[in-house]
């Protein structure tokens, strides 16, 4: 029986998939007008499945050899006199089980310490055996590290641009999770490794891998229901589209979490939206690999310059920089309505508990006892009560934890972490933290939900005297949105003159019949 895959490539015998081919179209027009192109998505989006899939098909006609060629196995060569022999030799390695003629001549005794052109000269050789145009699928190319990938373009530039007199590759993809642009980020910015003739110039056009639609999401779980009559709830599909954007490992690793760990394949119940709940947060706990790996962007500091502002609410001004596009081609982004938010709301989570560990890592000690159960009154949750420990906590503590975040980097979104570190523990006993994170918004937006009821706080930096009515009518237009009455605005004071008997307080302010508690921190 098929399944929900969730490591590597899919294939239709033994897993459920979408046809990757209506995600990306165009690309068989590109090869057959010569063009050198690349495709770029997020990791785990289907790139490779796609690459499989057109190898395939573009072999079972008449124009075209094709071949695929993962670039993985070459990552963090350096010196091309090593990379590019390495990267001939994975050429021939992946030859070797396809059914592409005169595979046993292709390097055939080539001069390997010819590094510089040893490329061009065994793909052209072997071009001139062919009765038919040969096509390059190169996966994982963005692995290629600087010297090797300048040398690895300038060589695939030279047969690109003599192609009218010497044989040589009709048409090249270049694969990875990042665009063209990007390549020369990961060269060292000397001018004169470059040259005049820039390798990066053969690309004709830059794809990426489309989520998911809604639509999509119900044909992928339809095959399942197909398969053993389990049926997916419309309110089901509603929430994995929902939290996962269409995102294609998340909506596979939902399923199968569901499925296989949460109902222990007993197919005879339906996936509801509780259990699809359920198996989130499972994946938000249990941090699976695809998940780690993205986190491990966090630390990168291109990465944080993008990711800050957007905690902060900050405006980040240089959408066309390259650290804007790379976070956003990384899949950790996306722009809506001309905001910068999470890509997904799982996203959203892992990241804000990622970076905020380090408080969590505190929080844990049993000194402190913040649970849910002490802040219930009648079935209600006490939130200026919690808010009256928060400060407290907050005075005694923040010293420590904006030192200990120093060598995270992310410092000026310590109040902000730190609160919602706090929050997730006393919440942790059965409620949820919901959060709504946007750059140029002005401040982060939460709240905090316990048995269908939500509780909305609004997180902001004291910045000038407007600061203040700013966030007041922050806060009113954000309880309206929520349908809610009651809300708190939290602002953290952090001048250094200020004393804390000034930084802290807490008043309530009533308008348009809507109460707001501002809390000085």
């Amino acid at each position: 029986m098929r399944e929900f895959n969730i490591a590597g490539p899919c294939n239709s015998e033994e897993h459920y998939m979408i046809d990757a081919s209506t995600r990306l179209t165009g690309v068989e027009q590109l090869i057959d007008s010569k063009k050198y192109f690349v495709i770029h998505a997020a990791r785990q989006s289907g790139k490779t499945t796609y690459l499989r899939d057109l190898t395939q098909r573009l072999n079972a006609g008449d124009n075209y050899y094709v071949l695929y060629c993962s670039l993985e196995g070459v990552q963090n060569i350096i010196d091309p006199e090593k990379g590019i022999p390495a990267v001939v030799r994975t050429l021939k390695a992946f030859m070797k089980y396809t059914a592409l003629p005169h595979v046993d001549q292709f390097a055939l005794n080539v001069d390997y310490t010819d590094y510089t052109n040893v490329l061009t000269t065994s793909l052209t050789d072997y071009c001139v055996l062919l009765d038919k145009p040969l096509v390059v699928f190169f996966d994982e190319a963005d692995c290629l590290s600087e010297h090797t990938l300048i040398s690895f373009l300038r060589q695939l530039r030279n047969g690109y641009n003599n192609r009218s007199t010497t044989p040589f590759v009709r048409s090249i993809a270049l694969v990875g999770m990042r665009n063209i642009r990007d390549y020369k980020a990961k060269v060292r910015p000397d001018s004169e490794s470059l040259g005049s003739s820039s390798p990066f110039n053969i690309v004709t056009k830059s794809y990426t891998l489309q989520n998911f639609t809604q639509d999509e999401i119900v044909t992928l779980y339809r095959q399942h229901t197909d398969a053993t009559g389990q049926i997916f709830n419309d309110n089901a599909i509603n929430l994995v589209f929902d939290q996962t954007q269409g995102q294609p490992w998340l909506v596979n690793a939902i399923a199968r979490e569901v499925i296989v760990e949460i109902l222990q394949s007993d197919y005879s119940k339906p996936v509801t939206a509780e259990l699809v709940h359920d198996a989130i947060q499972n994946i938000i706990l249990n941090r699976p690999t695809h998940i780690d790996s993205l986190l491990e962007r966090l630390k990168e500091e291109r990465v944080r310059k993008v990711i800050e502002p957007m905690i902060l609410g900050d405006e980040y001004f240089d959408r066309e920089s390259d650290d804007f596009l790379y976070t956003r081609d990384l899949g950790l982004i996306r722009v809506v309505n001309s905001r910068i938010e999470p890509s997904t709301p799982i996203y959203a989570e892992v990241i804000i508990r990622r970076l905020s560990s380090i408080a969590q890592e505190k929080l844990q000690d049993p000194h402190y006892p913040y649970n849910i159960q002490r802040y219930l009154k009648n079935g209600r949750m006490d939130v200026d009560s919690l808010m009256c420990d928060f400060q407290q906590f907050w005075r005694v503590n923040s010293g420590m934890l904006q030192d200990c975040y120093r060598k995270y980097e992310y410092k000026e979104s310590v109040p902000h972490l730190v609160l919602m570190a706090f929050l997730q523990r006393v919440i942790n006993g059965g409620g949820e933290v919901r959060r709504e994170m946007a750059a140029g918004s002005g401040r982060l937006d939460l709240y905090l939900l316990y048995q269908d009821q939500k509780y909305p706080i609004e997180v902001k930096l004291h910045r000038g005297d407007q600061y203040l009515d700013k966030g007041f009518q922050q806060t009113t237009r954000y309880l309206d949105i929520l349908g809610c009455n009651e809300g708190w605005l939290v602002v953290f004071d952090r001048r250094e003159k200020i004393t804390w008997e000034d930084k802290i307080f807490m008043k309530k302010e009533i308008t348009d019949g809507k109460t707001i508690t501002i809390v000085g921190v």
